[in-house]
């Protein structure tokens, strides 16, 4: 796993208490499809002021900036920071216990590793089959471009992935 992915598990760990609506949720379904709305509404604009504010910079310090920022804008900012905390080292612990594994073989022990610590191991093991399979279809279609065809190609795919939700 990334850094990158690390940033955005930690995002979506803080997001979710203030929200309780997982990514791409159909807000149809909901019970009170206006309420959602605007839940999911507050999440963006949270997320949008973080990223403003940690704009230009990088690797482990937007990661922590952006975890900050969002925990800042939570009901509980304490709790917030301690699920944060309690996820990398989750994370840490599952880097440990796959050490030596490549390619999907880790990708699949990092998920096995970190979702076996959550509340719901069954989900969190089917999201991340999910995220997998999103992945493994930009990579398909963008295979044979470079630079800033490549960086072009993803946001095309993940425009048209969230397009279809």
């Amino acid at each position: 796993m990334t850094l990158r992915t690390v940033a955005f598990a930690a995002l979506a760990v803080c997001s979710m208490p203030l929200f309780a609506q997982p990514r791409g949720f159909d807000c149809s379904q909901a019970r009170d499809p206006k309420a959602c709305e605007e839940r999911m509404e507050r999440m963006k604009a949270a997320h949008a002021a973080a990223e403003k504010a940690c704009e230009g910079k990088t690797g482990q310090e937007r990661a922590d900036c952006l975890g900050k920022q969002m925990c800042a804008q939570s009901k509980d900012p304490k709790a917030c920071e301690e699920r944060i905390a309690r996820m990398k080292d989750a994370h840490q612990d599952a880097r440990k216990a796959c050490q030596g594994k490549l390619g999907s073989e880790h990708q699949q022990c990092m998920s096995h590793e970190t979702c076996s610590k959550t509340k719901d191991p069954a989900r969190c093991e089917a999201e991340a089959k999910e995220r997998t399979a999103r992945r493994e279809k930009i990579r398909e279609a963008c295979k044979d471009k470079r630079g800033e065809d490549l960086k072009a190609c993803i946001r095309d795919q993940r425009g048209e992935q969230r397009s279809q939700k």
